[in-house]
């Protein structure tokens, strides 16, 4: 396994395997990997030749009131779980050189990013989307692959990539729970114990609304939000950012249930900020 730190590198070794018709597969991260990593690193494992992973902490995805000098990081741990799996290259950028002076470049993708995470972290983003197209740019993969936990971040960078006619195939794989339903998150590390004995309620929520959508057949997204909303009453050191139903074309909030919608919410968890989200069609059960 290489570990390649500049983006000169990186971009020539990208290009050396391209002229010997390899496949990269990418998965980008901000590292302190999980078991969601790992399974994004096997999809790509299983359908190119050479696997590339980031482990970069983007800056401009960060707000100035957010945890980007608390974000968790461990690189040696991070690479010993990528060579377990078999990635073949770790790509590792400098601030510096991803950001240098005067850097005034940004890729934006409008309305997809209003609602959601995006009314409440409205830099957060252009940061994603930005950075996503530089290692694009830079590792040039024929597949990168996103998790299903980042719902709207998925579905920003697929409409990025249609529109900006980038040749990359961008898999979205499912959601890496623990046991009592709990998405894996770096920032799960961030949880106490009581805390994190609450943190499933995320998870509880969606399955509840799975249930009346597909079970009791509500159409309502206010009836299916309120009943939601309801079992975080109370509950100590928990406060909702959003709970929304979006449509999965626009990103848009839907008043009925009548075709493919994104439920989706945000909870603050003490100092963590969780989120979490289901992919429901309500002609059939998922």
């Amino acid at each position: 396994m290489k570990i390649i730190k500049t983006i000169d590198e990186m971009q020539n070794l990208a290009k050396v395997l391209k002229r010997e018709g390899k496949s990269i597969g990418f998965v980008p991260t901000m590292g302190y990997l999980h078991e969601g990593h790992l399974s994004l690193i096997r999809a790509a494992r299983a359908k190119t030749d050479v696997v590339v992973v980031s482990i970069y902490v983007n800056p401009t995805q960060f707000s100035p009131n957010e945890d980007l000098d608390a974000y968790p990081r461990d690189f040696e741990t991070d690479r010993i779980l990528c060579e377990n799996e078999g990635t073949d290259i770790i790509f590792c950028p400098r601030d510096g050189d991803m950001y240098h002076d005067g850097y005034s470049t940004y890729v934006e993708v409008e309305n997809l990013t209003k609602h959601l995470c995006g009314a409440s972290r409205p830099e957060h983003f252009r940061g994603v989307t930005t950075i996503v197209t530089k290692l694009f740019n830079i590792v040039m993969p024929d597949i990168a692959v996103f998790g299903q936990k980042d719902g709207q971040q998925a579905l920003v960078i697929k409409r990025m990539v249609d529109d900006l006619n980038l040749p990359v195939e961008i898999i979205v794989s499912p959601t890496v729970r623990e046991s009592d339903g709990l998405a894996m998150s770096s920032r799960n590390k961030y949880l106490t114990p009581e805390q994190r004995k609450n943190s499933p309620l995320l998870y509880k929520a969606l399955k509840l609304a799975e249930k009346l959508v597909l079970k009791d057949g509500v159409r309502s997204s206010a009836e299916i939000i309120d009943k939601m909303l309801n079992l975080f009453h109370n509950i100590p050191g928990m406060k909702i950012d959003y709970i929304s139903i979006v449509d999965t074309n626009s990103v848009q909030p839907v008043s009925e249930i009548n075709s493919e919608v994104m439920i989706a919410l945000a909870v603050f968890v003490g100092a963590a900020r969780l989120i979490d989200n289901i992919i429901l069609k309500p002609d059939k059960e998922v």
